[in-house]
C-alpha cells in the first residue's frame, strides 16, 4: 500500500467517525445516543458530554456551555462539515482545521486524560488531522 492510499483511507475513516457521530446524535440510532435523546427528539447532542465527562481546571467553563442551542448547532454542523468535507475531498484543509479545533476543545474539556498524563485519543485525532491538512493533495 502506498502513501497515497494510506491518506485516502485515513480520510475515509475520519469521515466515517464524524458522519456516524452526526447521524447517531441526530437520529438516536442507539449506539451512543438513545432515540429519546436524539437531537430531532429535542435532546441536546452536547449536554451529556459537557455535564458528565468534563473535568479538570476548565470544568466550570465547559459545563456552563451545556444546554445552549447555539453550542449544539455549532457542534453538529462541525461534525457534519468535517465528515462531508473529508469524504468528498473538498476543503480538506478547512475540515482538518475544524477537526483540530474540535478535538482540542474536547481534550481541554477532559484534561487531564484518565489513562495517561498527557496523551489521549483526541491528541491522536489532532495528529491525523494535521497529517491530512499538510499533505491533502496526496489523498
Amino acid at each position: 500500500m502506498n502513501t497515497r492510499n494510506i491518506y485516502m483511507w485515513l480520510r475515509y475513516v475520519m469521515s466515517f467517525i464524524f458522519l456516524w457521530a452526526f447521524a447517531d446524535k441526530t437520529f438516536g440510532l442507539g449506539v451512543a445516543t438513545l432515540s429519546e435523546n436524539a437531537w430531532i427528539s429535542g435532546g441536546s447532542p452536547t449536554s451529556g458530554f459537557l455535564l458528565n465527562a468534563t473535568r479538570g481546571p476548565l470544568v466550570e467553563f465547559f459545563q456552563g456551555l451545556a444546554n445552549h442551542g447555539i453550542v449544539d448547532w455549532v457542534f453538529m454542523l462541525g461534525l457534519l462539515g468535517i465528515g462531508v468535507g473529508l469524504l468528498m475531498r473538498k476543503y480538506i484543509k478547512w475540515s482538518a482545521v475544524a477537526g483540530i479545533v474540535m478535538m482540542l476543545l474536547m481534550y481541554l474539556a477532559t484534561f487531564p486524560p484518565e489513562n495517561n498524563p498527557l496523551i489521549d485519543d483526541h491528541i491522536i485525532y489532532i495528529l491525523v488531522f494535521a497529517l491530512l491538512a499538510i499533505d491533502h493533495r496526496s489523498s
